[in-house]
């Protein structure tokens, strides 16, 4: 084996595992970086090593391939923790390789990295001279096998020392659990006995390729079919119901509450899901398939714990030869049908607010129309997050990437970004939402985003505020004035970095992104959209109503 330092033998193992490396170089990881580069591994700098992890985390929810973000230890480690704590609550496998205390003992400016990312839920993973390849290997699969961060720690004296040759053991590959324990039986008869089934698809469906199975179980029973925002249009076709939850329409929320037999596929049932608890019938039957060990809702009343793809394959071979549901549920999708056609939908937003300036649905409504049909959205936390997958097409699962939500952060698109634009495919257009409020947080890594994309949009939405505090708080009385921003003219600052961009003050500005999307849409476009704060999103609405009839129940 070829004789390596400890550092290059990270990177080495690495690269069986992963092609893409985002991050910030210092004293910590500059040996590392130097050995990834040897062997092959694409560097993509970043300007704050908060988004080293943002980047690989949207390059993993984008493309579904692990990659890595590096940083130097201390304070470029502590820049990169909200990012890291998101990876942890969304279940992202990502690497945070990072430079740590050396093995001598910790120095006066060192911090116990391996305690605070405990505390955040990551494990950590100190390589040494003699294990670097091995405990390098098993952070990986560890991170790949509990769908999460993990951090890879190389003591800064050891970085640069000679490793120990290893032989290292093929890569494990990925366990399915089935159905041990006759769950699926019971599933199939409670399924083949529904008059007005629904099947509702999240993420976990998404990830373990169920669309096709699921939509053809949907077929043969004659179900509904519904997804949650990371799972948007996985089981779209006939009966698809849209978004379940504050992002989908009142008229197929009504329908999904009518249900008898509800089918949760690899969806963790969060609150904005289950609309804070209305999104159900009480008289629902629910059942639950998902890679978990355990129910995630206690509204489960049927729990099988099994690869979805593999439980839905096999679901339908229960069902085959089984009575025809057409006759029975053809009246359950016609109702569907005529109600989702005579209900109404999403609000259209209007030409005139008080403020004078767009109303983020008709705005949200023009942009639909006028970027790319081959787009992957990212977007970042705060009020605006419904517009995209309220108003905008979303071709794939994959094509929405909605990152702050798990943690409740903000300022992580702009990172994000990078990494979505480094795994897009050539040909799709990567399209940046994000708020004033988080594109000035991250918004040293405008420049990375400008750098990485060959083709990208970005849409802030601008109101010179923080606007879900100004209507969670602003309209209770508190005072406003800590969540108003002044006015930033993010137009020139794009320009200044080298984007092409525009102010949209009206919907006819719009015309300056048509002529770019005309021209070839090469490189970054930013669209600096001047908003209303008047306007609030159903689903904040809906959050502040069921945090009122918390307070009420508490009270009571």
């Amino acid at each position: 084996m070829t004789t390596l330092t400890v550092s290059g033998r990270v990177a080495q193992v690495l690269s069986s595992y992963l092609s893409d490396v985002f991050g910030v170089m210092g004293n910590g990881n500059v040996y590392f970086l130097d050995a990834a580069e040897k062997l092959g591994l694409r560097f993509s700098p970043v300007r704050h090593e908060g988004a080293a992890i943002a980047a690989a985390d949207a390059y993993y929810r984008t493309s579904g391939r692990l990659a890595a973000g590096t940083t130097t230890y201390g304070p470029g480690y502590t820049n990169a923790l909200t990012a890291l704590a998101e990876a942890v609550q969304a279940q992202i496998p990502v690497v945070l390789v990072t430079g740590d205390a050396p093995s001598s003992g910790a120095r006066p400016q060192d911090v116990d990295q391996a305690a605070i990312a405990a505390g955040l839920g990551a494990a950590t993973f100190t390589v040494t001279r003699d294990a670097a390849g091995s405990i390098t290997q098993q952070a990986v699969e560890y991170a790949l096998t509990k769908r999460t961060a993990v951090v890879i720690a190389i003591p800064y004296d050891l970085a640069a020392l000679e490793a120990t040759d290893e032989e290292l053991p093929a890569p494990l590959a990925p366990a399915v659990s089935d159905d041990v324990d006759g769950g699926l039986g019971q599933v199939a008869r409670l399924l083949a006995g529904a008059k007005r089934p629904l099947i509702l698809a999240g993420r976990g469906a998404h990830l373990a390729g169920a669309g096709p199975e699921l939509r053809e179980l949907a077929d043969r029973l004659g179900a509904l079919t519904a997804g949650t925002a990371l799972a948007l249009n996985l089981l779209k076709g006939e009966g698809y119901l849209g978004v379940a939850g504050g992002f989908g329409t009142d008229t197929a929320a009504g329908l999904m509450g009518e249900a008898d037999v509800v089918l949760v596929a690899g969806a963790s049932l969060s609150p904005f899901t289950m609309r804070f608890g209305h999104l159900l019938g009480p008289d629902s039957t629910v059942i639950q398939i998902d890679a978990a060990l355990q129910p995630t809702h206690p509204r489960v009343d049927t729990f099988v714990s099994a690869d979805v793809k593999s439980a839905a394959g096999q679901l339908l071979g229960m069902l085959e030869g089984g009575a025809s549901a057409d006759a029975r549920s053809e009246a359950w999708r016609a109702e569907a049908r005529r109600r989702l056609a005579e209900g109404p939908g999403h609000q259209a937003g209007s030409a005139e607010t008080p403020d004078g300036r767009l109303d983020p649905r008709s705005l949200a409504t023009a942009l639909d129309a006028v970027l790319p049909e081959r787009r992957t959205v990212v977007q970042d936390g705060g009020h605006f997050v419904g517009w995209a997958p309220m108003y905008w097409h979303i071709p794939r699962p994959q094509d929405l990437v909605m990152v702050g939500t798990a943690f409740q952060a903000i300022g992580l698109g702009l990172a994000s970004a990078v990494g979505a634009a480094r795994a897009v495919e050539d040909g799709r257009t990567l399209v940046l939402a994000s708020g004033d409020g988080g594109f000035l947080m991250g918004l040293s890594d405008l420049e990375s985003l400008i750098g990485a994309a060959s083709s990208a949009v970005v849409v802030i939405y601008n109101d010179a505020a923080y606007g879900a505090e100004i209507h969670q708080y602003g309209s209770q009385g508190l005072t406003e004035k800590p969540m108003l921003i002044p006015e930033v003219d993010f137009s020139g600052i794009a320009r200044a970095l080298g984007a092409e961009s525009a102010i949209i003050r009206s919907l006819a500005d719009l015309s300056a992104l048509t002529d770019w999307i005309d021209a070839g849409s090469r490189g970054t476009f930013v669209a600096d959209c001047r908003i209303t704060s008047s306007v609030r999103a159903p689903w904040l609405s809906e959050w502040m109503a069921a945090k009122q009839e918390a307070k009420a129940a508490v009270a009571g």
